[in-house]
């Protein structure tokens, strides 16, 4: 299994605000929109301990940054929750970001052969 490295693995989010526990879950469903996890996965995918996770789990869950896209016996799968105002602002902050980030980008251009 790949080693975490903080520094080589830091989306522009978490350069912009710090690398705290409950912004590394929202930049995890961020990076995967389309998906659904388990807790395991989310904890495996946003590289945190179980107990760090479980400490800010519920307030994730409380702001409605994620819900429920099913369950099945007594696993349930969370998705980003799509319609929630704050994952609409932190989507339009990550457009931002990532257009300032292209525009400091310099790509050399050869004039002629």
């Amino acid at each position: 299994m790949k080693r975490y490295n903080q520094s080589e693995d830091e989306s522009l989010l978490i350069k912009a605000f710090g690398n705290s526990p409950k912004l590394r879950i929202i930049d995890f469903f961020l990076d995967n929109k389309l998906f659904d996890f388990s807790k395991k996965e989310i904890i495996e995918g946003a590289h945190l301990s179980r107990t760090t996770f479980f400490k800010v789990w519920d307030e994730i869950e409380k702001l409605g940054i994620v819900e429920v896209s099913r369950s099945f016996g007594k696993t349930k799968l969370y998705r980003l929750n799509k319609k929630s105002d704050i994952i609409e602002k932190l989507l339009a902050i990550e457009s931002s970001l990532i257009e300032s980030s292209a525009n400091e980008v310099k790509i050399p251009v050869k004039i002629g052969t």
